[in-house]
């Protein structure tokens, strides 16, 4: 009975023991052994592996591609407009060893930060050397692509590998958004007045040419009707000296005619006139006879 009551803890023991110099290696990991803070062994494949407990300890960091969003960013291009920057980066540990004697006891969070200052001095470098033009254009995508060159390099001291930068947004600060809409907006009525202005330019040279158009075309109708008048007139006159020359005493006679009806109309016409006058010869009974 003393014996099984001695030999229980001895199994207990012996048990956690075994249990403290086993651990896993999960396929999206890698694992270093530590002693008294310096790198025994690294484990990169998945499966079980030993340690010696208590004076060995396990550190795992993640093998797949991490993202990091970076903090808002003002920049100064070369045109001194100052623009707040938004980007993200992808990033993974490629040396696993030196990452952990760069960054040492902070892991993940430490490299986060000093990835973050990389990042955040290659963009004020890179983006100060163009207009904010290019920066707020399509071809910024050369500006991240040397942005995440510049930021590699860096990053290899830490055992880092950046596979991609990227600018979210890139914007004017709120203090000078409102100018900067007050600018463009004063612009676009600018351009609005020049087209009003041309427009109505142009609607005068149109409505000109117009009044002209009717000016020639009434005065060209005009000259043709004069002149079919003047013709119709000559023919008239022709017509008449004919008749007159054929028959004077009738042609006398219809120019009386047309006398009369043209002094008579009317309901209240009244003529005075000598009796012998010249005007009713035609209605003389004794020259109607001849």
């Amino acid at each position: 009975m003393n014996r099984s009551a001695f030999l229980l803890p001895v199994v207990v023991v012996a048990a956690l023991v075994v249990i403290s110099a086993v651990f896993t290696v999960d396929e999206r990991e890698r694992a270093l052994v530590l002693q008294f803070g310096e790198v025994v062994t690294v484990k990169e494949d998945p499966g079980l592996a030993f340690k010696i407990p208590l004076i060995q300890e396990v550190v795992k960091y993640d093998k797949r591609i991490l993202a990091l969003e970076t903090q808002s960013l003002e920049v100064t291009p070369a045109d001194d407009r100052r623009l707040v920057v938004d980007a993200f980066a992808r990033w993974r540990i490629q040396d696993v060893v030196k990452f952990r004697r760069a960054v040492g006891a902070s892991g993940i969070d430490g490299a986060t930060s000093r990835l973050q200052r990389i990042i955040n001095a290659e963009m004020r470098a890179v983006l100060g050397s163009v207009d904010s033009g290019t920066v707020l254009s399509a071809d910024r995508v050369a500006l991240m692509n040397q942005i995440r060159d510049k930021a590699r390099v860096q990053a290899l001291s830490l055992g880092v590998e950046i596979v991609d930068v990227r600018i979210k947004r890139a914007d004017l600060p709120e203090q000078n958004l409102s100018a900067t809409f007050a600018r463009m907006r004063a612009e676009r009525e600018r351009e609005a007045a020049d087209e009003i202005a041309r427009g109505k330019e142009a609607a005068q040279r149109v409505r000109a040419l117009a009044d002209r158009t009717v000016v020639e075309t009434v005065s060209i109708a005009q000259k043709e009707a004069d002149i079919i008048r003047g013709e119709a007139d000559a023919n008239r006159n022709a017509i008449f000296a004919e008749a007159f020359g054929k028959d004077p005493e009738f042609f006398a006679f219809y120019r009386s005619l047309n006398a009369y009806e043209a002094s008579l109309q009317g309901s209240n016409t009244t003529l005075v006139l000598s009796p012998d006058s010249e005007f009713f010869d035609y209605l003389k009974t004794d020259r109607l006879g001849e």
